[in-house]
């Protein structure tokens, strides 16, 4: 599954290890979710830091496009 087939209401897992729920049906370098971490609250996050999504009571792994690995590789240069 790649991060644009994610839709508003799934599950997902994020690098961090956080949960949250998506709030979105965009498609791009960030989405809108609801994350349960040491506080709940909803903003966008970078799609590249979403590892893994439920589907159909089954956790799928996430594939990035090259534009979202793009990004990533950026960031890290920056020492994000």
């Amino acid at each position: 599954m790649v991060t644009n087939d994610i839709k508003k209401g799934m599950r997902v897992r994020l690098a961090n290890g956080w949960y949250g729920t998506m709030k979105d049906n965009a498609r791009g370098n960030t989405r809108m979710v609801e994350v349960e971490g040491v506080y709940t609250e909803i903003g966008s996050i970078y799609a590249h830091d979403i590892v893994s999504a439920k589907v159909d009571d089954a956790w799928c792994v996430v594939e990035h496009t090259p534009a979202q690995n793009k990004l990533k590789g950026q960031l890290f240069a920056m020492g994000w």
